[in-house]
């Protein structure tokens, strides 16, 4: 068992988890035609992951005129170039399933507004230091 464990990790990729659910990811994944080999971006909603470790899937949702398009990406596959996060979502679930039936506006997710690190303020001279 000890020597799957030490297979799967040589094959995982070193990124920490960068996008969770909810946030809108553009996926940068090979594809190979021939001889040939390009990137596809494929840009959507990240509506679910599953499993852990190596196995570790994710589902990216995203309209494509008029219908919606579903893609699962393995995160460790050595296929997938990069994955951007484009958008920070805020969710209170952990599958959003629910997003398939809904259209328009109401599949819109509000977006995460995180607070940047506030820089320390320069002390302040008092008036009375700067009339004498």
């Amino acid at each position: 068992m000890n020597e799957l464990r030490a297979i799967e990790a040589a094959q995982m990729k070193d990124n920490p988890d960068q996008f969770k659910v909810g946030d809108t990811v553009k996926v940068h994944f090979k594809i190979v035609e021939g001889k040939s080999e390009r990137v596809q971006i494929y840009e959507g909603l990240v509506i679910a992951m599953k499993n852990s470790g190596v196995r570790k899937t994710f589902t990216v949702r995203k309209n494509s005129y008029g219908v919606g398009v579903e893609r699962v990406f393995p995160l460790h596959s050595p296929r997938i170039a990069q994955v951007e996060l484009v958008r920070p979502g805020k969710v209170r679930r952990a599958k959003l399933y629910y997003i398939r039936d809904k259209i328009g506006k109401a599949a819109k997710i509000k977006e995460l507004i995180s607070r940047k690190p506030s820089k320390a303020k320069a002390p302040e001279t008092s008036r009375a230091a700067e009339q004498s």
